[in-house]
């Protein structure tokens, strides 16, 4: 249901304007393919969160079938990707994985990702273009970054912009 009731962008004149535009907030946009599983895990736990993040938050979906124009540019091979941007600037954020310039994974804990967007929108309002998510991963796989970033608050490990 996800899918069908967040606001799809269309074109790659949409996705531009989407980012553009938007002046105050943190722009999110889920780029994938609408009929895919782990997209629609995603945008189900967007649907959920839109209300609660709309102050300083808007969520897109994009379907790279619809609209291929990005996935050279923004490297988009993934099955679900989730790219931040903050006044026409693309945000950077370090989880741990290697790859700062998306989420490319499903997370599917609401709060967990309310808590990533607050800290991404956090750090852009303080002008930073990377914010890193995590603290103390040690040098440990891709994989197992993953799992704990996703159970940081769990852990103990509070997500938070570092100075």
């Amino acid at each position: 249901m996800g899918s069908v009731v967040l606001p799809h962008l269309v074109t790659g004149w949409h996705v531009d304007q989407a980012i553009m535009s938007e002046e105050e907030r943190l722009v999110i946009i889920r780029f994938g393919r609408d009929w895919d599983r782990d997209c629609m895990r995603q945008d189900e736990v967007l649907y959920h969160i839109a209300d609660r993040v709309k102050n300083f938050a808007v969520i897109y979906v994009c379907d790279l079938d619809q609209v291929p124009d990005f996935k050279q540019m923004y490297e988009l091979y993934d099955p679900v990707t989730l790219m931040f941007f903050f006044r026409n600037k693309h945000m950077m954020c370090d989880f741990g994985t290697g790859n700062n310039n998306k989420l490319n994974w499903v997370l599917e804990d609401k709060q967990e990702l309310i808590d990533i967007i607050e800290t991404i929108y956090r750090g852009a309002k303080k002008g930073r273009g990377l914010v890193k998510m995590e603290e103390q991963l040690g040098d440990r796989s891709g994989q197992e970054r993953k799992r704990l970033v996703k159970g940081s608050k769990a852990n103990g490990d509070i997500l938070r912009v570092i100075d």
